[in-house]
């Protein structure tokens, strides 16, 4: 049976296909038509969009292994 994707995953996954695609498109349009406009607006938004997604997804990865960790250790209290 295949485990299930995490929707952080597929949100992750969501975001950097995007990425590539805008990037992709803005150099396709910044060569046809000569003007780099673009470039100084859209490629840092996207590109800050992807950092976001980025350090919340590790920021929450990061916090499940402190739960995985406890719970091996015996630590864990299920009143947290």
């Amino acid at each position: 049976m295949k485990a299930k994707t995490e929707f952080s995953k597929k949100i992750f996954t969501g975001i950097a296909i995007g990425v590539v695609f805008v990037t992709l498109f803005a150099c396709l349009m910044v060569w046809k038509t000569n003007n780099l406009d673009p470039l100084r607006y859209l490629i840092p938004a996207v590109f800050a969009e992807l950092a976001t997604a980025t350090g919340f997804y590790f920021n929450k990865a990061k916090e499940e292994n402190k739960i995985k960790i406890e719970k091996g250790s015996g630590e864990y209290d299920d009143r947290v």
